[in-house]
């Protein structure tokens, strides 16, 4: 087993030793900024950005043009060159709009899954740690990508019922035995899931996954409706199935394979993570975060998966991640098509576009990279009572980078 604290120690007496090189002072200056207890702060001029642009964008969002939001990061050459925080009154404004995100048969009052409650969404118990419901796919991805990186699973080629033995469900269609996980991780498993009339709709499938009481068995229980690897549909209850697959691989519950593989290894030290009623990580929507500790995830990310000088996440799993395996496909937050890799939506690429990757949640949080630029931005809301005309999701893509010009 990799002890981290052990390679961390011989490193740091290494890094004394070379630093002490003149010849080395030169290369030094060339190292990354990495973040330590806090992100390093530095002005938008001086790190090649307008900061007019930036006071502007906070002004729309303090006008309400994109709904609730609730904190807006943005990092450059890894410091933190716009930070705001937004304090919005969520007991006020579900007052005034109502319960409207209860679903039926399901509990109501201070319970994890009624998105009316303050004291679970957006942030958890008056905490700073902000709900990111889909972007725990992408982070998901991540603890993943380890286990296979360690060789705790083949390839993503395996086929993934190998993984659920230890349960009874109709494996009659040849296409259920057919599936691989990399048909879960790029959303293409062929298992129909109802997403009708979105999230409000008592019957999408999602919603009936959190209303019961056994999410592994109703999600095999499910029948097919595609061939697998032929046809792309979002699926929550994939997602949920990969958790499944990390526990069955590494024998650790994923929010504990995270907190030692993942979270601790790049500075994250708090977090929640919601835990389903058969007793696992929710790794749907469940993850909460601060907004600086996501923005640790899009630099692990910019950053090919090194850490500091660890390679906390190979070089190819962050490529295939964020590569556009299926492409032309639209996003819940955005009208625009945008590609999907490894649980991660690639909304710009190809034909003359900066390429962005990012992780998307309902109600509008997004974890945004551009890696030509050198930049990630987090945008953490929650606009299920208070929609905007616009979404933040394109700011990265239409704002900001269009007002920094070629890298």
């Amino acid at each position: 087993m990799f002890d981290f604290n052990k390679a961390v120690l011989i490193t740091l007496v290494g890094l004394a030793i070379v630093s002490c090189s003149p010849e080395n002072a030169a290369l030094e200056k060339l190292d990354f900024i990495w973040p330590g207890e806090s992100w390093a702060i530095s002005t938008p001029e001086a790190e090649g950005v307008n900061s007019g642009m930036i006071k502007d964008i906070v002004a729309a969002i303090e006008a309400g043009e994109y709904g609730a939001v609730d904190q807006f990061l943005f990092i450059r050459h890894g410091k933190a060159i716009a930070d705001y925080k937004f304090n919005i009154d969520y007991d006020a404004i579900v007052k005034a709009d109502g319960n409207n995100h209860t679903h039926a048969g399901m509990v109501t009052g201070d319970f994890q899954y009624n998105y009316d409650h303050t004291n679970w969404h957006p942030y958890f118990n008056g905490t700073n740690l902000h709900s990111l419901q889909s972007v725990t796919k992408s982070v998901t991805s991540a603890a993943l990508g380890i286990a296979v990186d360690e060789g705790l699973i083949k390839n993503v080629q395996e086929p993934v019922a190998q993984f659920f033995k230890d349960y009874q469900y109709d494996m009659s269609d040849p296409w259920k035995s057919d599936i691989t996980l990399e048909d879960f991780l790029t959303m293409r498993s062929g298992i129909e899931w109802n997403t009708g009339g979105g999230y409000s709709n008592n019957e999408h499938s999602t919603v009936v996954l959190e209303g019961s009481e056994n999410w592994i068995q109703f999600v095999l229980d499910q029948p097919m409706d595609e061939e697998p690897g032929t046809f792309y549909k979002y699926n929550d209850g994939v997602s949920v199935l990969i958790g499944k697959i990390i526990r069955q691989a590494t024998g650790e519950r994923v929010d504990d394979w995270a907190r030692e593989r993942l979270f601790e290894p790049i500075g994250i030290k708090n977090f929640n993570w919601k835990i389903s009623p058969d007793g696992e990580a929710d790794t749907e929507g469940g993850l909460y975060l601060s907004t600086h500790d996501l923005a640790r995830i899009g630099y692990l990310y910019l950053r090919e998966g090194e850490w500091n000088g660890y390679q906390i996440l190979s070089k190819d799993w962050v490529k295939a991640s964020v590569t556009p395996i299926v492409e032309d496909v639209a996003p819940n937050n955005d009208n625009y098509n945008a590609g999907y890799g490894y649980q991660w939506w690639v909304p710009s690429f190809g034909e003359g576009r900066p390429t962005i990757f990012a992780g998307n949640g309902y109600g509008g949080q997004f974890v945004m990279v551009a890696p030509a630029y050198d930049i990630v931005v987090v945008f953490n809301g929650w606009d299920l009572h208070k929609k905007g005309k616009k979404s933040t999701y394109g700011v990265l893509e239409n704002i900001i980078l269009p007002s920094i010009g070629a890298p």
